[in-house]
């Protein structure tokens, strides 16, 4: 894995299709925005757009309310969303697309050589639910951080959606041969992923050829599943240090996070 070059970037971007003329492109629908983060781009400081949309019902979702996509943008992508990036040059470094789930809308390509073209860096969050728009969009992006909720035969039990961890592999896949730099990180519950399956992901994944891996601890911050957060109160202490150690065993670099 190797960390994306400005000429890298630069270079793939001249081959990814330009819409055509005559076309509009379509905007991106921004339910929400974080105008400064020093998290969800790692080592810079970023705005992070939330895109509406998702496919999937992952029970310990914390933006359950941008799952849905409404008929209006709650914010207009040239007048509220752009008009604030072109302000922001110079305060920021880079411009997260975050969700619900970025992948599933049209305009996600368009919005990103926009946020490119002011010279911020793109990160991209995605859960890997349209691999083939994230592979069209990955030559733009410097980073992602591809959310990986469970083995890939077991991804019913966590998104609702029968067969959607065949998408979570193809874009597992893509993030793998794009070069691009990457995480994958897991939210873990007890009541959804044993030590025991946790692990064994892991090891899934190392295979795979991942190097950067993150374990998030279910937080009840804005979940909307009460089962999930009465037993989430009790998260403390887990994983406990020997998932862990076993874990951290398997990558170059992993991270527990709990806050």
């Amino acid at each position: 894995m190797r960390a994306a070059t400005a000429s890298h970037a630069s270079t793939a971007a001249a081959s990814v299709p330009r819409i055509a003329p005559g076309r509009p492109p379509a905007h991106l629908k921004v339910g929400g925005l974080v105008p400064f983060t020093a998290t969800d781009y790692p080592g810079l400081l970023a705005t992070v757009l939330f895109v509406q949309g998702c496919p999937w019902r992952c029970g310990y979702c914390h933006n359950p309310h941008l799952q849905p996509r409404t008929a209006d943008s709650p914010l207009d992508w040239n007048d509220d969303v752009l008009a604030f990036l072109r302000r922001r040059v110079g305060l920021i470094d880079g411009v997260v697309f975050s969700g619900g789930e970025p992948t599933m809308d049209p305009g996600l390509g368009a919005a990103i050589r926009q946020a490119r073209e002011l010279g911020y860096k793109i990160g991209l969050h995605t859960g890997g639910t349209h691999p083939r728009r994230l592979a069209q969009v990955l030559p733009l992006v410097d980073w992602v951080g591809l959310d990986i909720k469970a083995g890939f035969d077991d991804y019913a039990r966590i998104t609702g959606v029968t067969g959607s961890g065949h998408p979570a592999r193809a874009s597992l896949q893509a993030v793998l041969d794009s070069g691009v730099d990457f995480e994958c990180r897991t939210t873990v519950h007890p009541d959804l992923i044993d030590a025991q399956e946790l692990v064994a992901l892991g090891r899934a994944l190392a295979q795979y050829g991942v190097r950067r891996y993150a374990v998030q601890v279910f937080r009840t911050q804005g979940c909307a599943d009460e089962i999930l957060n009465a037993h989430g109160q009790s998260l403390r202490d887990w994983p406990g240090a020997g998932v862990s150690d076993a874990l951290a065993a398997l990558f170059p670099s992993f991270e527990l996070r709990r806050g």
